[in-house]
């Protein structure tokens, strides 16, 4: 049997995206829907991003146990990614701080600078590259032992990884030109045309920046399920 990846999807219009082709066998949860989120993070998980603030119980009641379930996955070293809200829930189960960032809504395409060069996830890039950004939001303590692997302008915690299987990410690497769109729609305080003409014309940017990593990251949920752990080395 194959590995599958534990997905928790906080809304409709902040699903898989590109990951869902470039993952290989997932199983999605949907608690905005209703249904539980699982106790048990499974051979890998994966945790999305959406419109709600991580600290904000009392308007999404499934965010402490989602928090619980990435505070069990970090603890037992299952291959875990948490993609924008998923990573400020990470953040906030292991220890860091998240709050409304100062610096105003990150928009459209932002330049990502990695800082590491042998990151199992984002050890491709050979320097900085853009991603889809969509929030205002910001991890501003990581976690105790977490490594920054990379920064950018606007807010500097990018991406950063908890011991050897668990990382973060500030970006949408998932998110397809349809999907942001999508998320533009009733924006008024930016120009959402040419935020999304921008964001189009860039695609096979972000498909050759990104599927790595996605891959990346499911190689080693299957090798994790296969041999129980992998390491890699801190900086």
């Amino acid at each position: 049997m194959s590995a599958r990846v534990t997905v928790v999807e906080h809304e409709a219009e902040a699903g898989l995206g590109y990951f869902g082709g470039w993952l290989g066998d997932v199983v999605v949860y949907r608690p905005y829907l209703g249904e539980a989120v699982p106790e048990d993070p499974g051979d890998g998980l994966l945790v999305l991003g959406g419109a709600a603030s991580a600290w904000d119980d009392a308007g999404y009641p499934w965010l402490p146990a989602t928090r619980a379930l990435l505070r069990t996955a970090v603890e037992r070293e299952v291959p875990t990614l948490g993609i924008c809200l998923g990573a400020q829930l990470m953040t906030l189960a292991c220890g860091g701080e998240v709050v409304p960032g100062v610096n105003g809504l990150e928009i459209g395409l932002g330049e990502i600078v990695p800082l590491v060069n042998d990151d199992p996830l984002l050890g491709h890039l050979t320097g900085p590259v853009r991603a889809i950004q969509y929030h205002q939001d910001a991890m501003t303590v990581l976690p105790d032992g977490a490594v920054l692997i990379a920064t950018g302008a606007q807010y500097p915690h990018q991406a950063f990884r908890i011991g050897a299987n668990a990382w973060g990410v500030q970006f949408h690497p998932e998110a397809t030109p349809a999907i942001f769109e999508e998320w533009t729609t009733e924006l008024t305080t930016h120009p959402a045309e040419e935020l999304n003409e921008q964001v189009s014309a860039a695609e096979a940017g972000l498909v050759a920046s990104w599927r790595p990593l996605a891959e990346a990251f499911g190689a080693i949920v299957a090798e994790s399920a296969r041999s129980g752990s992998i390491t890699v080395r801190n900086h």
